[in-house]
């Protein structure tokens, strides 16, 4: 069996997306229980939820060779969040696939960051992987219920594909 390929770091013009060290824990945590950025998801985690999560990410990087980035500025070594690849839950649209998903710190917002590490996942997605097909989801209305408790408000999701240029 051959390994997979890896993608332990990514840079872009602004950019590193590299995996998670033992210092991004707390800014992820903070994060993580930042309502504001957490009004799209069930809930705020706390430090031990977030600290597993992490885990979790970088258990998918060791078996798959990539998986969501740590994300940080570039000039700056700033933690911002994280961007990247990410297995699609059996309970949606696209089950079984891959997204390019993104969570950022609110006072990384509205500069453009989520846009440009997306796009860098997608090239590693398409040209690095060879994916032949891509997903997103978020919070919509009137869409696709996904098991949250009823009467949520995040209960409708919308997603999003997109196909390798030439894949069926």
């Amino acid at each position: 069996m051959t390994e997979p390929a890896r993608f332990d770091a990514i840079s872009t013009d602004r950019l590193l997306m590299r995996r998670w060290r033992d210092e991004d824990r707390e800014p992820f945590a903070a994060l993580n229980g930042d309502p504001g950025t957490m009004r799209y998801f069930p809930g705020t985690l706390d430090r031990a939820a977030s600290d597993a999560l992490i885990e979790i990410i970088e258990s998918r990087f060791d078996k798959l060779g990539y998986g969501l980035w740590a994300l940080e500025i570039a000039g700056t070594g700033e933690f911002i969040g994280f961007t990247g690849l990410n297995p699609m839950p059996d309970y949606v649209p696209g089950a079984g696939g891959v997204e390019v998903g993104w969570r950022l710190a609110r006072h990384a917002w509205h500069h453009g960051y989520a846009t440009e590490a997306a796009l860098a996942a997608l090239g590693v997605a398409f040209d690095g992987i060879g994916l032949p097909e891509i997903w997103s989801m978020t919070a919509a209305l009137n869409a696709f219920d996904v098991p949250v408790p009823a009467g949520s408000p995040l209960k409708a999701h919308v997603t999003y594909h997109a196909a390798r240029r030439g894949a069926a």
